[in-house]
């Protein structure tokens, strides 16, 4: 362990950093933040100063502090998304690939037709129906994620089944989930940590389109897509403010994707 941390290449450790940084904002928001999430402490738009390094918004609330409560409900929710949709992909391709027949026709062809659909409009479709809530939004896209999430668990699993230790494990009678627990995933732990990491990276920026376009995380709660959404009129001015919220979002994407890949070739046997 200590020789592949020392062997960490500098975008690995760069994404590290910046990982670590927004979790401590994620955690401790409350106390790093100078204002209240919600708390008005200016006019709108005021330029940046010592007083509110990043200005303020169009209500008057502070930018540095939206910006951190910012990273505490984008990432916090994205990361619960992204488990919900590794909970039901995973499942579902597990439980295709070890029963076959129709129940594996059932849930490919279930799966087929869902990501026939484009996945903004159908989102928008199905959060236009139910109303725009957190509890919505996670579920419209863990389900569409989790589509995602099938495929890959069920071509890793399509050629796990197929081994000798499952075919024994199952004439002797194990459950389906003693099979799933001890003999799937295991086994298929590296490619799934990887899809973990990608897939939160789309799962952020889905929730941060939503936001923008007024069907995410709802006001007065600060997310970074509706935080660029509600001061676009300062591009306008030249104001770059609205472009914050932006690269934070950019710079978490391209973070993770660094880790993923110094997961994946360490996980692939390339250094050797």
């Amino acid at each position: 362990m200590a020789r592949r941390i020392g062997k960490i290449p500098p975008t690995a450790a760069f994404g590290i950093a910046v990982v670590t940084t927004y979790s401590v904002a994620v955690l401790f928001a409350p106390v790093i933040a100078p204002y209240g999430q919600t708390e008005v402490v200016g006019a709108p738009f005021l330029p940046w100063s010592g007083e509110h390094p990043f200005g303020t918004d169009n209500l008057g609330r502070d930018m540095l502090t939206r910006l951190i409560y910012g990273a505490r409900n984008s990432v916090a929710l994205a990361l619960v998304t992204t488990l919900l949709a590794f909970l039901i992909g995973t499942a579902a391709g597990f439980v295709g690939s070890i029963l076959k027949g129709w129940t594996d026709m059932a849930i490919g062809r279930s799966v087929d037709v869902l990501m026939a659909i484009p996945a903004l409009i159908f989102a928008l479709l199905l959060l236009t129906i139910t109303g725009p809530s957190l509890v919505a939004t996670v579920l419209v896209v863990a389900l569409i994620e989790g589509t995602r999430v099938y495929r890959l668990t069920r071509a890793v699993a399509g050629n796990l089944v197929v081994m000798e230790f499952v075919e024994a494990a199952q004439l002797r009678g194990e459950s389906l989930w003693w099979i799933i627990r001890r003999e799937l995933l295991p086994n298929a732990t590296a490619p799934l940590a990887a899809e973990l990491g990608l897939r939160f990276c789309f799962v952020f920026l889905f929730i941060s389109a939503l936001s923008f376009l007024g069907l995410g995380v709802r006001p007065p709660l600060a997310e970074w897509g509706s935080m660029v959404r509600e001061n676009a009129t300062l591009i306008t001015y030249g104001d770059i403010t609205p472009l914050l919220p932006a690269a934070a979002i950019a710079i978490l994407t391209i973070s993770v994707n660094f880790i993923v890949d110094w997961f994946l070739h360490m996980t692939s046997g390339l250094e050797e």
